[in-house]
């Protein structure tokens, strides 16, 4: 039985490991990210069997004085699930990888690939935004990454070509994961629609999605003109090059698909669901494909998830996740009359259909 004294002692304990790993936590990230930038998963997929270490270091492109590392490396990730260990029979000793199903989702070339998010999310930009957040809360810039890069997020995109490339990768591949869910849950209102407008569209991931399930729809994909420029049209998808806070193209159904509002502020986003009442055309809805905050003790890593996503928009953006309170208050502030939250949506995003 521990006296007062150890149990005071091994609280602190507790507490420096706790601050510790808090410290550290960017190690798994950027452990991470190199075993990306090494193509590390897609060398075990492509194996097809569990890989013996030897044979995954040989297959890498390492310099020969770093290949006792990649050990460690391995050990890091496999201790944070990205891969499993299996130790082989007493014939063959060593140590062999596989894929979990999180590195599954890490395979590049794979239309469900998370990692361009990945890449981007670790890229320096986004870092080193974060050095500037306690100098923003005393000065009057509008974002840390104002204050870190003399512009907004979106002015620096259309300037840096291969950070716009990058974030359209990411926008892309994100868009394929949630397609499915939309295209099934959202089928009743696609069906009963001649036109839509995917707000914010991108490169047109979800429209093509949209419009090969459901193929009497005329689509249009809008946003910023220089991320629109260079795509090709087809029989039923338009791109338009234009801002969502000017005016929105007229359609039955409108979608306003993952991260697109809580980029912004409740100002602005009143605007943009504003601009969207004015276009829909015979008693369509808006889509709306977003987070809603909740905070449930029994989902922890989902609720660290959400509080992540809305420091991001902060740092990023000045923008928000929002509860459902919160997206109430948009949704009537911007003159529709009712919503309704799709339920038993997988993962982190619900779908909101709201109603003129």
């Amino acid at each position: 039985m521990e006296t007062q004294g150890e149990e005071h002692a091994s609280k602190l304990f507790r507490a420096q490991t706790h601050i510790w790993n808090h410290m550290f936590k960017f190690i798994n990230s950027l452990s991470l990210r190199c075993a990306i930038d090494l193509s590390i998963p897609n060398i075990i997929h492509n194996y097809g069997q569990p890989m013996p270490l030897s044979k995954l270091i040989s297959s890498l492109p390492l310099h020969p004085s770093k290949t006792c590392f990649i050990s460690r490396l391995m050990r890091i990730l496999t201790h944070s699930g990205f891969f499993s260990e299996h130790h082989a029979t007493q014939n063959e000793p060593e140590v062999m990888y596989v894929l979990t199903d999180a590195s599954k989702l890490l395979l590049k070339d794979q239309p469900s690939s998370m990692a361009s998010l990945l890449q981007l999310i670790v890229d320096p930009v986004y870092i080193n935004t974060w050095y500037q957040l306690s100098t923003w809360f005393t000065n009057e810039d509008p974002t840390p990454f104002h204050a870190e890069n003399g512009m907004t997020f979106w002015d620096f995109a259309r300037c840096k070509r291969e950070f716009n490339n990058l974030f359209n990768d990411a926008m892309a591949s994100d868009s394929h994961w949630v397609s499915s869910v939309v295209i099934e849950k959202c089928e009743g209102v696609f069906n009963g629609s001649k036109s839509f407008v995917d707000v914010g569209g991108g490169t047109g991931t979800m429209a093509k999605a949209i419009a090969k399930s459901f193929p009497q729809l005329n689509c249009i994909v809008l946003d910023l003109p220089h991320v629109v420029a260079d795509l090709q049209e087809t029989e039923n998808i338009k791109y338009v090059g234009g801002d969502m806070f000017e005016a929105i193209p007229s359609a039955d159904s409108i979608m306003l698909k993952q991260w697109i509002m809580h980029n912004w502020k409740d100002e602005e986003c009143v605007k943009i669901l504003k601009n969207c009442k004015e276009a829909i055309t015979n008693q369509g809805r808006v889509i709306i494909i977003d987070m809603i905050m909740e905070n449930k003790k029994e989902e922890d890593e989902l609720t660290e998830t959400q509080f992540f996503f809305d420091m991001q928009m902060m740092m990023l953006f000045g923008g928000k996740e929002r509860n459902e309170k919160e997206w109430a208050n948009l949704i009537f502030s911007a003159g529709f009359t009712d919503y309704k939250i799709i339920t038993n949506t997988p993962g982190i995003l619900s779908i909101i259909e709201i109603y003129p």
